[in-house]
């Protein structure tokens, strides 16, 4: 059965002049103020699109990892994943890197790697970002 997840944003103005907020309504955690600034220059307390991506690739790429590392055998004791996702005005999103650091008893660190590129290719956000054609990935056991 599907789930669905549900985000508001409200904008006023212009793209470059106006401002606004996005609110987390699922989840209820919280509503962000967002502008043209915080996006394409500096974030001065405020979010982006781009870092609501990176939020999002982040956490799904490190359950992905979760999820097939179990499978295999070899759980898990933490995973550490920060994505960073490029904007490029008059382009868009340019780029995404993901570095991870996770603890894994048991594993080798080629084996971590072959795991970890294989939930780069296959969580759910990696597959709906699939447009993005420059996705990196740095990965290593600690």
């Amino acid at each position: 059965m599907a789930i669905t997840q549900t985000a508001n944003a409200h904008w006023e103005g212009s793209l470059t002049e106006g401002k606004g907020n996005v609110s987390l309504d699922t989840s209820k955690s919280g509503s962000f103020e967002i502008d043209w600034k915080a996006r394409a220059e500096e974030a001065g307390g405020k979010t982006s699109p781009e870092e609501l991506i990176a939020a999002a690739h982040s956490s799904c790429f490190s359950m992905a990892l979760s999820h097939g590392l179990t499978g295999a055998g070899t759980p898990p004791t933490s995973i550490d994943t920060k994505a960073e996702v490029q904007f490029q005005a008059g382009q868009g999103v340019i780029g995404i890197h993901l570095t991870v650091r996770a603890n894994v008893p048991g594993l080798s660190n080629d084996d971590f790697v072959k795991a970890a590129e294989g939930a780069k290719a296959n969580c759910p956000v990696s597959k709906a970002l699939a447009a993005v054609e420059n996705i990196t990935l740095d990965a290593a056991l600690i």
